[in-house]
């Protein structure tokens, strides 16, 4: 049995949607500790998905008290009533916001740049020191057709007439589906910390110009200045058998699956 919390949002729905045996958590909005020792007592669960966040990064740097309590304090809650189950908690690639070198980066390289990346570093940290058995994924942006959520995937189908992105700037975007798919072979990593999703060699700029090309749209594409890398090299997940498209075969594959191409 697997319990996922936020599982109305855009990965936990997809999780229920894929994965045999998930059960949805209640909202966890201003929860306790003996609240979430009895929800997951009640559950029955022996695998605990976690996806519940505040993931806007404007919202955690405007309100950090709400971010630390979302971000931080509730997957300890859930850390220290786990019990043995297994927990997987999503973390960010934002984690490596204020790297300086180009990447891609490996897990021991981190400098978080923001409210949000800090929170999810310091996540990772002590929840690992209640469970170490937990596993921690450094999740890429997302995408799927989801049209109550903005994504990579539906910024370029909505695009009407440009879309700006940097031939300097390398991140990996992965499929939601795929991320789901996955989450059998997650739940037997060892504890600790994974990147995790997919990969890529080619910048965004790029990226969005052949998509643009297989999807026929007739877009302007704007070159900017890169931000920063997110840019990630997933090998220790996929020596455990954890593997994902490239980033541009998982956009094909996605645009397949929805009769884009």
């Amino acid at each position: 049995m697997i319990l996922v919390t936020g599982a109305t949002g855009f990965v936990g729905h997809k999780i229920m949607e894929v994965c045999e045996g998930s059960i949805a958590a209640p909202s966890l909005r201003n929860i306790t500790q003996e609240d979430v020792n009895r929800i997951i007592e009640e559950s029955d669960a022996d695998v605990i998905i976690h996806t519940a966040a505040i993931s806007n990064i404007g919202v955690c740097e405007a309100d950090p008290d709400a971010s630390y309590f979302a971000n931080v304090q509730i997957p300890l809650f859930i850390a220290r009533a786990s019990k043995g189950r297994k927990l997987i908690c999503f973390s960010s690639d934002q984690v490596y916001s204020g790297c300086g070198e180009g990447g891609p980066y490996l897990e021991d390289t981190v400098k978080p740049a923001n409210t949000y990346a800090e929170h999810k570093l310091e996540m990772e940290q002590r929840v690992l020191e209640i469970d170490p058995d937990a596993v921690m994924l450094r999740a890429e942006w997302m995408y799927d057709y989801n049209l109550t959520r903005s994504n990579y995937f539906m910024n370029i189908l909505n695009a009407k007439e440009c879309v700006s992105f940097s031939s300097g700037q390398f991140r990996g975007i992965t499929y939601l589906k795929e991320v789901a798919e996955s989450m059998e072979k997650v739940v037997a990593l060892p504890g600790g910390v994974y990147n995790f999703g997919s990969e890529t060699t080619k910048s965004m700029y790029d990226i969005t110009r052949e998509f643009l090309e297989v999807l026929g749209k007739n877009v302007k594409l704007e070159d900017i200045p890169a931000e920063h890398n997110l840019w990630m090299n997933c090998d220790k997940a996929r020596r455990y058998g954890v593997r994902f498209r490239s980033v541009t075969d998982g956009l094909m594959k996605c645009a397949a699956d929805y009769h884009f191409i």
